[in-house]
């Protein structure tokens, strides 16, 4: 028996954690080929790319329009690829607004379809489980919340846990993050991570600078981290901190380190090595629970990209009360968030000082986000591997 399995990745962190599916797959089924659109990790495991990953990165709304012609050729090739030589199972991840198309294509032509990432219909745009429905043959879930909506659907669904939780230590080193890093083990540390997009740059480093002036007249010893994704958004910051100039700031490049944890993101090794985090709403407040941080979330959203996101979803507001993932997995507010008009300056910092100054706090967070880190922590390539070999076993 060998797998021809269909795979569309379309995020840096699919591309991870799809390439150890394949290595999975092959150990399992030898002679297993996967195909489909992926990124370098998943072709050093062996796999056939059509389309390179980054063709489906988009960042926000106007890029997606803007790039929609080219999003549109990409899924008419591949939809005819395995219309014409359909695969034995077919695995999406992430990438909703194109994979659960696409899926529902395919399972209309009788290819079983997983989806690996679940689109957050419990705070955005809920009547989306209809097309869900229609398109996956079986849901693979990251968070063990998300197993009773659908199986209150009936569509059939397994938690697989999140790939971060097996990559982030449960006991994280700060005094060695800091030696890494090159940064006072005495002094307060607070790392400060405005957003990787241009528009979340624009928006909340002036805010995040501003705040953390105000927190280095309370303490003028405290350090401040600032880790960045590639050259542009570090040119982008650097251009405001002439602006908002503030001393002590230390930016981190995203790149490789020496020594311990060679292949983590600089935004890990500044967690890692904070007292609290200021971040933007994303995944890296998970990150940031995972490092066991105490944090403050922000976002801020310009009119027009509010007016499109209360258009595209058709809400003004989630359907539940937090933005903020922690908050979320743990169905309380853990940790602060100060959202559009809330996050005033004084208002980031005085919530920051909390997370940096009162210790039984952040013992607090930490024990809260220990719980959700065992609860994510589940061998996800193994069981994302048997649901794969599964659904291929039930076409066949």
């Amino acid at each position: 028996m060998s797998l021809r399995v269909g795979l569309v990745a379309g995020e840096p962190s699919g591309d991870l954690i799809a390439s150890r599916v394949i290595r999975g797959l092959q150990e399992t089924v030898p002679g297993t080929r996967c195909e489909g659109i992926g990124g370098t990790a998943m072709q050093a495991a062996g796999f056939e790319a059509w389309h390179p990953m980054h063709a489906l990165t988009v960042f926000g709304y106007v890029d997606a329009f803007r790039r929609l012609p080219g999003l549109l050729r990409i899924y008419g090739d591949v939809q005819r690829r395995w219309r014409d030589l359909p695969p034995d199972v077919f695995v999406g991840v992430d990438a909703p607004d194109f994979n659960l198309r696409l899926e529902e294509k395919l399972r209309a032509g009788g290819t079983p379809t997983i989806h690996f990432v679940g689109p957050s219909i419990w705070a955005w745009r809920y009547e989306r489980i209809e097309r869900i429905r229609r398109a996956v043959s079986h849901m693979l879930v990251l968070f063990p919340f998300e197993v009773e909506i659908y199986e209150r659907e009936g569509i059939p669904v397994t938690c697989v846990g999140h790939p971060l939780a097996s990559n982030i230590p449960f006991e994280p080193d700060r005094n060695a993050a800091r030696l890494r890093l090159g940064l006072n083990p005495d002094a307060k540390l607070l790392a400060i991570m405005p957003g990787s997009r241009s528009s979340e740059i624009s928006q909340l480093a002036p805010r995040f600078l501003q705040a953390a002036n105000i927190l280095l007249q309370r303490d003028p010893n405290l350090q401040f981290a600032v880790p960045m994704v590639n050259a542009e958004r570090r040119r982008e910051f650097e251009s405001l901190l002439t602006q908002y100039p503030l001393p002590n700031c230390h930016i981190i490049d995203d790149q490789q380190f020496q020594g311990v944890h060679p292949d983590w993101p600089a935004a890990w090794h500044v967690m890692e090595a904070a007292d609290a985090v200021l971040v933007a709403s994303g995944t890296a407040t998970l990150e940031a629970a995972l490092f066991k941080r105490p944090m403050v979330i922000s976002y801020v959203l310009t009119p027009l990209m509010r007016k499109i996101m209360q258009w595209k979803s058709g809400q003004s507001l989630p359907s539940v009360p937090w933005v903020g993932l922690p908050n979320v997995l743990a169905r309380d507010f853990v940790v602060p968030e100060l959202l559009q008009e809330a996050a005033t300056p004084e208002a980031l910092a005085d919530a920051t000082w909390r997370a940096l100054q009162d210790e039984r706090y952040a013992a607090e967070v930490a024990h809260r986000f220990t719980e959700i880190h065992r609860s994510l922590a589940l061998d996800t390539p193994r069981l994302v591997t048997e649901a794969i070999i599964e659904q291929a076993g039930r076409a066949g």
